[in-house]
């Protein structure tokens, strides 16, 4: 049912996870400013600084792997960690050492490393120099990337650059309502993620020209991506611009230009990378504000099918079908691609459930979808990784959500991991799909 070198994983992310935030030299983050400096940003102005604890209970984290049966492990690199201003100018040879003894960890257990290298925690330095805003973040983008390839890639066979540049790109330049919570609409979204892709397309050329020879790996970026039904085509460019006209915009497009002298961007994904949680009806219309931000410039609205059920958060309807739609859509629009499953999940909030049964029927439910694509809809599915691994810091809605496999008594010293009834059913299919391939 499965291919037998099928990829069962689960994923997190240094900031949600590693705490350490000063410790052995790490320098900080765009997320240790937002969560420092102005109270009411996170939930209970709750902040990363300890999280999980992951920088000093590694092992524990290793024994969590273990007991699911995992046979890969996303994690992501603390640039600020490995970098501390951002530079190649100092390396923090501590940082280097603990990501050393993670990946070596993870192989010893014969799990594969899936490494993302850019998950929302930009150094400070390199925000206080203008951040994704900024032209030149895409080169030194690249020097970090090229690095890390160096320093790691003997071992790590499966690469992201930059996690859901949409998300980075808007909720922290957009909505303000993530790091570093710039409130710039319309314009310096559009910016960002044009630099990010930018910065993405020049460290997968840095890889195919220098390292992937010796190291036989593969670079992707992680999309984010809802199911969308109906929808309705639309060209990016035209429909910014028309918006622009519309509302008395008249300086240059707003929608940035790729120059012919950088590094193409188009074939620079050895693989798709989706990040999908949940599904939307879209109609037209919602576009009718009278100022620029990227919902005029959408021109749609997006609603829940009342018959969806909510998990926890309000946005997380839960859709299991979803995702089996958006993987063959993405088989027939891209020309059936390698595809990993980068993000999966389903929240708690409120009363702790260990024996979270609705979440492990969602388990059940979506791995049954991934694998209807597979054998009925020939969809190229490589891999599945759960969201998370761990409770952690989820970001604007702090310790608030959970979506882990085990659960973190934050209130602990020890950080106690437990495993929930969910983490418990994964294991069981990944057992029982191994099997069955």
């Amino acid at each position: 049912m499965f291919p037998c070198d099928f990829a069962w994983g689960a994923g997190t992310a240094a900031y949600q996870i590693e705490g350490g935030w000063q410790a052995d030299g790490k320098g900080p983050s765009i997320w240790d400013t937002f969560c420092h400096e102005k109270k009411g940003r996170v939930f209970g102005d709750q902040n990363g600084d300890v999280s999980c604890n992951s920088y000093e209970l590694w092992e524990k984290d290793l024994e969590c792997i273990q007991q699911l049966g995992l046979t890969h492990y996303r994690l992501s690199l603390s640039w600020a960690r490995l970098l501390p201003d951002g530079t190649t100018r100092h390396v923090n040879q501590k940082g280097v050492q603990y990501y050393n003894k993670v990946i070596d960890g993870l192989l010893a257990c014969n799990v594969s490393p899936m490494v993302t290298l850019y998950h929302f925690d930009l150094p400070q330095a390199l925000q206080d120099q203008g951040g994704w805003k900024s032209p030149g973040i895409a080169t030194l983008f690249d020097s970090y990337a090229k690095f890390c390839f160096q320093t790691f890639g003997d071992r790590v066979k499966l690469w992201l650059t930059i996690n859901e540049p949409y998300v980075c790109a808007k909720l922290g330049h957009e909505d303000g309502i993530h790091a570093p919570g710039l409130k710039e609409p319309g314009i310096a979204a559009y910016l960002a993620g044009h630099n990010m892709l930018r910065a993405h397309a020049m460290a997968w050329h840095s890889y195919n020209s220098t390292y992937r020879a010796t190291q036989k790996g593969a670079v992707s970026l992680a999309i984010n991506s809802d199911w969308l039904e109906p929808s309705r085509a639309e060209i990016m460019r035209s429909a910014i611009d028309a918006q622009s006209k519309k509302l008395g915009y008249n300086g240059s497009s707003r929608l940035p230009s790729f120059s012919k002298e950088e590094p193409a961007i188009l074939g620079t994904a050895d693989f798709f990378a989706l990040n999908y949680y949940t599904s939307r009806k879209v109609e037209p219309g919602g576009g009718c504000g009278k100022a620029l931000s990227m919902k005029t410039d959408r021109d749609a609205a997006e609603v829940l099918d009342p018959s969806w059920p909510i998990c926890g958060v309000s946005w997380l309807a839960v859709v299991p079908y979803g995702l089996r739609k958006l993987l063959k859509y993405i088989k027939y629009t891209c020309n059936n691609p390698a595809v990993y499953i980068t993000e999966n999940g389903f929240s708690q909030v409120g009363p702790l459930q260990i024996e979270d049964v609705q979440r492990s029927e969602f388990y059940k439910d979506t791995v049954l979808e991934v694998a209807k694509a597979i054998q009925e809809d020939g969809v190229n599915v490589r891999g599945y990784f759960a969201w998370s691994l761990l409770d952690n810091f989820e970001w604007a809605d702090g310790f608030s959500v959970r979506f882990g496999l085990f659960h973190v008594d934050f209130a602990d010293a020890n950080r106690r991991r437990r495993m929930y009834h969910s983490g418990r059913e994964y294991a069981k299919l990944i057992s029982e799909y191994k099997t069955l391939s």
